[in-house]
């Protein structure tokens, strides 16, 4: 397919971009590559769309997106199987997510609301009443990454047609054909087609013409920490939010129950094959059971199955491409120099990495001070909770940190000093619920996800004074 959906229709673009299995090497689709002009008459049509439906109409018309996405989960599986080279586990647990936040999307559409607030409150005594709404920001650009094809989709669109704006969506050139998949959903459920524009192409093309127009309203991006700084200092006074990743630290007291934290550290890290943003990338152990511990984490690594990801005995899938796993793989060897030692895995085959685990890893390596995108699970061993924090604390990142530990002073401890978003006690930082905010801080990101809190930054304030 190489074409653009612009105002409702399908329009061919002059160049195409393959799609590749990561597994097979097999082209597994191709998409057009929306120029600047494109992109600009694009963004136009989606200005010049005023919606008139309501929030009802809004909440049937996801609901109605779900029952079709649910209809065909088998499809969506195989297709983020296909382009993206996760397990088929992990392809459908994404569905399932998919589905449950596109529901609570439809159900959040009927909830936005303002407020009456008496003026009443100085000394010049005026008796009014402000009354304030929430109306649509207006054009949204959302750019998602590759590693969750439907699931990050969903996240930025849901609630941006839930709060009333028109969608302008981007998707990563690696996995843009369950993008395309959506759309289709969206529109046979009734989206007025001018509500939803979808350009695929290149970042330094396609993207750059969006994030460098002046028609949009607003730009909602998941990706590096590096692209986000980009599309920060280039969109100006544009409303924005960014989720960027993190160093996900997992923190593993000794009164914890061990067992319990090695497999939250082995769904953690190992899970879509360690390319998930609030995954477990660090694991700090206390040094009196950090022995224990890692032992049972690799068994954990040790049962998982690597393999063709359409199998449907298949834990671990590939990554996103062969240059990925040859970056994992060099952060590990260059962990092992520096004085880790190596439990289990380390393995790699094409874009393959086999489930990893290493002990006593230094503290300053890139493989935990950055964020890697691998199924590596790094143990780093601390005296206790304080050096646990201050290493938490350490990088540039701060989403998610999980915590293990029965102490209920060390969890008020956490939640004082850690500098992340959200602390997950007895779970890895992988927790999710699409009803709760998720975001970070420092180069982790800027605002809120989670439908209610995504639809306040998709909507603005205004206020009435009567």
């Amino acid at each position: 397919m190489n074409e653009i959906l612009v105002a409702g229709e399908w329009v061919a673009c002059e160049r195409t971009v393959e799609v590749r299995n990561p597994y097979t090497g097999d082209v597994v689709g191709g998409v057009g590559v929306a120029d600047a002009d494109q992109v600009r008459t694009a963004l136009r049509a989606a200005r010049a769309y005023r919606p008139r439906f309501t929030a009802f109409d809004r909440s049937e018309i996801l609901t109605e997106a779900a029952a079709r996405v649910e209809a065909d989960a088998d499809g969506f599986a195989e297709s983020i199987c296909g382009e993206s080279g996760l397990a088929r586990k992990d392809a459908d647990r994404e569905v399932g997510r998919a589905l449950a936040l596109l529901r609570l999307c439809a159900e959040e559409a009927k909830r936005i609301s303002g407020e009456a607030i008496p003026t009443d409150v100085t000394a010049a005594r005026h008796r009014r009443t402000a009354v304030t709404r929430r109306d649509p920001v207006g054009v949204v650009a959302a750019i998602t990454p590759f590693n969750r094809p439907l699931h990050q989709v969903v996240n930025k669109v849901g609630p941006a047609i839930a709060a009333g704006n028109r969608v302008v969506l981007k998707p990563s050139e690696k996995t843009p054909l369950t993008a395309i998949r959506f759309v289709r959903c969206l529109l046979d459920a009734g989206l007025p087609a001018p509500m939803l524009t979808l350009l695929t192409g290149t970042p330094e093309e396609t993207g750059q013409a969006l994030i460098t127009s002046d028609l949009i309203d607003m730009v909602t991006f998941t990706g590096s920490a590096d692209v986000g700084r980009h599309i920060a200092s280039t969109i100006g006074m544009c409303r924005s939010t960014y989720e960027l990743g993190d160093s996900g630290a997992l923190i593993v007291l000794d009164d914890a129950d061990l067992p319990a934290a090695a497999r939250a550290a082995a769904a953690g890290a190992f899970a879509t094959s360690g390319q998930s943003c609030r995954g477990v990338k660090r694991i700090l152990v206390h040094e009196d059971v950090a022995g224990e511990f890692v032992e049972l984490l690799r068994e954990q690594a040790a049962a998982l199955v690597v393999g063709d990801p359409r199998d449907p005995g298949t834990d671990v899938g590939t990554l996103i491409d062969e240059a990925a796993a040859l970056a994992v793989e060099g952060r590990v060897q260059e962990a092992v120099r520096s004085g880790a030692r190596l439990v289990h895995g380390g393995h790699r085959e094409g874009a393959q990495f086999w489930p990893t685990v290493l002990d006593e890893v230094p503290r300053h390596v890139r493989l935990v001070r950055e964020e890697t995108f691998g199924p590596c699970a790094p143990v780093i061993r601390v005296s206790g909770l304080d050096e646990a924090i201050a290493i938490t604390n350490g990088t540039r990142y701060g989403l998610q940190t999980g915590l293990f530990t029965e102490r209920l002073s060390a969890v008020r401890q956490a939640m004082d000093e850690l500098e992340v978003g959200a602390v997950i006690v007895n779970d890895g930082p992988q927790f999710d619920s699409p009803n709760i905010p998720f975001g970070g801080v420092k180069d982790s990101g800027v605002g809120r996800e989670g439908v209610r809190f995504a639809i306040h930054e998709m909507t603005t304030v205004r206020t009435l004074v009567l």
